[in-house]
């Protein structure tokens, strides 16, 4: 009989999270934000310069480090994210999915290789979060 596993837990990837909401922008508009100096502050971290190119590596002011390992502009960002402090690096992908309605673009958030429960509700709040500030920038008009 095998061990019963508890909500987020996979056999493969440690703990993971998913995180996605809805916000009335144009993929490119999406793209553009996250990328944006005021968007990547929110997910990535406070960073003067940083490359979006796969293998590029960066560290921001808080001590979050990692690496692209798949960049498809206006689709996807897959990176390895370490922040100061962990003992290991998760995986956290970041995905634009078009929507049946014009001007509404959903973005995903998800990370995995987390290595608790606990660690993960953290990251869940943190993900609601940076999302919450993502629709803040949407709602007011003041994307790139």
């Amino acid at each position: 009989m095998s061990a019963q596993r508890v909500v987020g837990q996979t056999a493969a990837a440690g703990f993971q999270i998913g995180v996605r909401r809805t916000l009335p922008l144009f993929q490119e508009e999406a793209w553009a934000l996250l990328l944006s100096p005021q968007g990547r502050k929110l997910w990535l971290g406070e960073i003067t310069n940083v490359e979006f190119s796969k293998g590029s590596t960066f560290e921001t002011e808080e001590g979050h480090s990692g690496e692209f390992r798949v960049v498809k502009p206006l689709e996807q960002l897959r990176l390895t994210w370490q922040p100061a402090g962990w003992l290991d690096a998760s995986t956290l992908q970041i995905r634009l999915l078009p929507t049946a309605h014009p001007g509404k673009t959903t973005i995903s958030f998800h990370q995995e290789k987390l290595d608790n429960a606990e660690r993960r509700e953290v990251m869940k709040t943190h993900w609601e979060d940076v999302i919450a500030g993502l629709q803040a920038i949407a709602d007011n008009g003041s994307t790139p």
